[in-house]
């Protein structure tokens, strides 16, 4: 096969060109690494499988490229830590970019596209869990709207694309992802508390604590992703990626703090801005439609991660 990764060098961008390398299949990666990671595929560089194209899609020409089994669109910053500071970057990717990637598959003639989208078109949800037909309750002026609307807007143009050119293009709603190659000062939750740990500074909780999320391990991430690929007569689904085990901010960094023997006070401090106060995923569509179900549960996924930032 042949397949295109836009953020190939992201964190679950750069995961996901491993799997379809090791396989040999051609990769083709773009990604401008304004938060992806060239390092992240530092092992695959030289892979004749790869090509590596560093461009920002939202004006690259994509005429001298091939036509692809699928099309995978990672391109967008994703971490909360980022929004205001790449909040233009943000929105210019999931509408501009968006286009662009559109259409090249459509003149292409590319078989299938995957589009990354979010639990964050949730926004701060007033049901739980949530099913992929709640429209959510999302600030549209807020700090995390760039983000938060700007994959809606991107949801929407899909699907006008799906109607005028009935073409092939699925949607994976990702809630919160960890593991190995994360950015140690992503702002994420898991990594946060992760690397306060291990140095024994105080773990910033915020608000109560009292919260959920709900963490999938990036392998179960991955194979998710894959599924939604490869599986034929999937044209028009959305479907949430993520693993319904719910936990608490605060007993997710208690156990943090244990699983890494750290001396770590627990640190409160004000909740953020429309941060979610609650993350639960029905996957019910996900293994109807894809058989998928996570396998890795948060112990298990939090010690190969603790042992990922211990050995980086």
């Amino acid at each position: 096969m042949k397949v295109l990764i836009t953020g190939g060098a992201g964190f679950i961008g750069s995961h996901l060109t491993k799997y379809f390398l090791d396989k040999n299949h051609q990769v083709y990666v773009i990604d401008n690494l304004i938060t992806g990671k060239k390092y992240n595929l530092n092992e695959y560089l030289n892979n004749q499988n790869l090509v590596f194209i560093e461009k920002n899609i939202v004006n690259f020409s994509f005429y001298n490229l091939p036509s692809f089994d699928i099309i995978y669109d990672l391109a967008s910053p994703a971490s909360p830590k980022i929004f205001e500071k790449l909040s233009i970057e943000i929105l210019k990717v999931n509408s501009f970019g968006l286009f662009n990637l559109l259409n090249f598959f459509l003149k292409s003639k590319s078989k299938v596209f995957v589009f990354a989208s979010t639990s964050e078109v949730y926004g701060d949800p007033l049901v739980s869990p949530q099913k992929e037909t709640y429209f959510g309750n999302v600030n549209p002026n807020g700090i995390r709207s760039v983000y938060d609307e700007g994959k809606r807007f991107a949801e929407a143009t899909i699907f006008a694309y799906i109607r005028k050119h009935y073409l092939d293009i699925r949607i994976a709603r990702i809630f919160n992802t960890y593991g190995p190659f994360m950015s140690k000062d992503d702002g994420r939750v898991i990594s946060n508390f992760i690397n306060q740990a291990l140095t024994n500074q105080p773990i910033t909780v915020y608000g109560d604590g009292q919260q959920t999320r709900s963490c999938c391990y990036i392998d179960d991430m991955i194979e998710g992703l894959i599924k939604i690929g490869v599986i034929n007569n999937l044209q028009g689904q959305v479907i949430n990626l993520g693993n319904p085990e719910e936990k608490k901010i605060i007993d997710i960094a208690l156990l943090i703090k244990k699983l890494t023997d750290s001396k770590s006070k627990i640190f409160f401090q004000p909740l953020p801005e429309d941060d979610p106060k609650q993350r639960l995923p029905d996957i019910e569509k996900a293994k109807n439609l894809l058989d998928w179900t996570p396998k890795i549960n948060l112990r298990q996924g939090l010690i190969k991660t603790i042992n990922y930032f211990k050995n980086n």
